[in-house]
């Protein structure tokens, strides 16, 4: 391996690189006494792990600027409608790594282990969906459009109870909120045929815990191509598809705030998502609806939440 004008060259050969063996030490110990704990705890371990990546891998000027610049494409990019940065870390496997580390801990700090597995939030959420009685509908667009008529197949009723991993009784008043993309693959963010918000809703449980809504069987996807995140994909020869699933974050009071999706069991990509979300404990089966209009499938889901 050799070093030349273009970078790295896998074919050419030099001699066993050597660095200063203090050096790693010697920014670890610019930490002050003053510094935030959890830093002053997790900072030494973060720097031997990208001090010694660097000098396994022999990372140049070149490289590191490159990926300084491929950070800094996805923060430009990134709006209230979009993270590019956080989908970065999504097809990395960062993101629902992390997710998991943060739910072992919290099941077992809690000592329960039914509560629903929590999945990563993915880079288009929105806050303030709309709020729904029980029941009603997050699809928006109009019957008489184009993008209706392709969703018209996909048209699903979904409903289930909020419930106390603990007691298993049912949780009143809890907050479900849903999005999910269209037919197309696309979020309403993304697309200019579809209304703002659409797909996107929140809905609060009755007495019972019970919650309901109609939206849409949901549709497997590729993650855009058009900025950082995809362009790396396509350098590491990966597809870029999710499977079909919708987004969930539930919450109530007295209960941990759940962040979680669900996946359609009979996708095709459910064993090879580009973000590695998807766990055995959140796939569904949707089953034909008869004798409803507005919905040609149908789902029961139920969540259980942690208590604090």
């Amino acid at each position: 391996m050799a070093v030349t004008e273009k970078g790295i060259d896998p074919g050419g050969s030099v001699a066993k690189l050597t660095y200063d063996p203090e050096f790693t030490d010697t920014v670890i110990a610019a930490t002050g006494p003053k510094a935030h704990p959890r830093l002053k705890q997790i900072m030494p371990s973060l720097l031997r792990h990208l001090h010694d990546f660097a000098r396994e891998v022999n990372l140049t000027v070149a490289e590191w600027a490159d990926g300084v610049e491929l950070i800094n494409e996805a923060g430009r990019m990134s709006t209230d409608k979009r993270n590019e940065t956080q989908l970065l870390c999504d097809i990395l496997g960062l993101e629902s790594l992390v997710d998991e580390i943060t739910s072992n801990l919290l099941l077992s700090a809690n000592g329960s282990s039914d509560a629903t597995p929590s999945a990563v939030l993915g880079p288009f959420y929105r806050a303030n969906a709309p709020i729904h009685p029980n029941g009603g509908s997050i699809v928006y667009a109009s019957p008489d459009s184009d993008w209706y008529n392709n969703a018209e197949p996909l048209l699903a009723y979904v409903y289930g109870q909020v419930l106390s991993a603990t007691t298993g009784k049912p949780i009143p008043d809890a907050v479900v909120d849903v999005w999910q993309a269209g037919p197309n693959g696309l979020y309403e963010q993304q697309d200019e045929a579809q209304p703002d918000m659409n797909l996107r809703g929140q809905f609060r449980t009755d007495s019972g815990g019970r919650y309901a809504m109609y939206c849409l069987r949901p549709t497997a996807y590729p993650i855009p191509f058009d900025g950082p995140a995809g362009r790396l994909l396509q350098m590491l020869d990966r597809h870029p598809y999710r499977p079909a699933h919708i987004h969930y974050i539930v919450s109530a009071k007295g209960f941990r705030t759940l962040t979680t999706q669900i996946f359609d069991v009979e996708d095709g990509h459910i064993t090879d998502d580009s973000v590695f979300a998807v766990k055995d404990e959140l796939l569904v089966k949707f089953e034909k609806r008869e004798a409803d209009e507005k919905a040609r499938w149908s789902l029961k889901y139920d969540i259980s939440l942690c208590e604090i």
